[in-house]
């Protein structure tokens, strides 16, 4: 402030300086006007520096003005900063008074630390021989837990022992009450024919009594023989007439309980056969195609079945005999392992054009061996194109038994024997064939018919 003050009083000096001077000037020029412009000259020139001057100091007055502010707002921010500074003060005088608390209480925690300490060491010696105790039981228990596997594996084999047995008793319980239907119809036309065979030994026991009395007497023994003769002719057509009605009975017998289509003769349609392993199912009899006795195993005739299934359908069987229709691969096995069949397969393509192909010995192998195919020996109108198929296992979507590197079944939506992917006649019906010498045969109609072997030779 002195500062200001000195500058101020030095300003209002120069400015006094400044008028006398400009007074004095004025003055002289007036009395020569010629010399005016040097007087001009002379006085800028005079106070030139004085206004420099009062620029400076005018400048410095501004500054030091300014500085004045700064000072005043830095002191109070300094006074904010020295409040602030009693109360950190404060405080801190307070944290110290809790810190000399908390030290007191860290002390007393540690007096309490060490004697949990000892009472921990207490415990370890403890815990040290109770772990001891625990692996001694840890190993009965590894002992005896190996034992409970071997049990549980035993256990589990032993019911999977039980489920089967349980599946193979409901299987042949439905067999042995089937059996016991079929038996009671067996029996009751066993007790007719019984009743024809004991009227008959009647007969002839009357029979022999006429001729032990004829022999026993001696009188018209022409006549009486002649009665005896025309009696032994009425037992023997009566006899005869007996065998003709015992055979009829048999062949009634034999039709309860047939294992093929064979005791049906021409007469074709759905019947039931009798199978062991089995019991009672319907097929689909065929006396048209190539004679008596052929059983329908599978027919494509219009394409309303979905062949595209799953091996425990296949297994089963499935369709309608009326269009579409597997019989079955367990069917077939069990059929086919009675005795000898051969195997007829009538094609007929697109044009209308019909083939017949026949294989010999046709069997099919059990479950556990996939369903194996066998042919035998080939006959027919068109080129062997199932030999590819022989000795392999049947092949599903959820089942892939062929040995090609993609799943077959899957690829063509068709159940089959697959080697590799060729000739399937469970093919979808849009593109179902026959492969025959490197062109395929589009067919509209396949039927697949089984006979025993031996009616050939009938």
């Amino acid at each position: 402030m002195g500062r200001i003050n000195f500058n101020g009083v030095l300003l209002l000096m120069v400015l006094q300086i400044f008028l006398v001077a400009t007074t004095t000037g004025d003055e002289t020029c007036e009395s020569d006007r010629k010399m005016e412009e040097q007087c001009r000259l002379h006085n800028y020139k005079t106070v030139k520096p004085l206004l420099d001057y009062f620029r400076q100091v005018r400048n410095e007055i501004e500054q030091s003005e300014t500085k004045e502010k700064q000072i005043s707002e830095l002191n109070s921010d300094l006074m904010e900063k020295y409040h602030e500074i009693v109360r950190i003060h404060e405080t801190f005088v307070k944290e110290a008074a809790l810190l000399n608390e908390y030290k007191t209480k860290v002390i007393k925690g540690e007096n309490d630390l060490q004697l949990c300490q000892n009472k921990v060491d207490k415990s370890e010696s403890e815990i040290n021989s109770q772990q001891n105790i625990i692996l001694k039981l840890k190993e009965q228990l590894t002992d005896k837990s190996t034992n409970l596997e071997n049990s549980q594996v035993q256990l589990k084999s032993v019911n999977s022992s039980l489920i089967e047995k349980d599946e193979n008793i409901k299987r042949f319980s439905e067999i042995i009450k089937n059996k016991t239907e079929h038996q009671k119809t067996l029996e009751l036309e066993l007790e007719k024919c019984k009743s024809i065979l004991i009227k008959h030994e009647k007969d002839i026991q009357l029979c022999r009594s006429e001729i032990n009395k004829l022999n026993r007497t001696s009188e018209n023994i022409r006549e009486e023989q002649k009665k005896i003769q025309l009696k032994l002719k009425e037992s023997e057509t009566k006899l005869i007439e007996k065998v003709k009605e015992n055979q009829l009975c048999q062949s009634e017998l034999d039709k309860l309980s047939p294992t093929t289509c064979l005791p049906f003769g021409d007469y074709s349609g759905v019947h039931q056969l009798n199978v062991s392993g089995i019991g009672l199912f319907n097929v689909l009899c065929d006396s048209q195609l190539a004679g008596p006795g052929w059983i329908v195993i599978q027919q494509r005739v219009g394409g309303d079945e979905n062949f595209d299934r799953d091996w425990a359908t296949y297994r089963r069987g499935f369709g309608s005999f009326e269009g579409d229709f597997f019989l079955g691969l367990e069917k077939l096995h069990r059929m086919t392992s009675l005795q000898r069949f051969e195997l007829y397969i009538h094609l007929v393509a697109r044009n209308g054009r019909a083939y017949n192909v026949r294989y010999d010995d046709f069997k099919i192998s059990d479950e556990d061996n996939g369903y194996a195919l066998s042919l035998g020996k080939f006959n027919g109108t068109i080129r062997d194109g199932m030999r590819y198929n022989e000795n392999m296992k049947f092949s599903t979507f959820d089942h892939d038994n062929d040995k090609d590197d993609a799943n077959c079944a899957a690829l063509f939506e068709s159940a089959w024997w697959y080697e590799y992917c060729i000739t399937s006649l469970n093919e979808r019906y849009e593109v179902l064939y026959w492969w025959d010498t490197h062109k395929y045969i589009l067919l509209k109609e396949v039927k697949m018919l089984i006979r025993p072997k031996e009616a050939m030779k009938k």
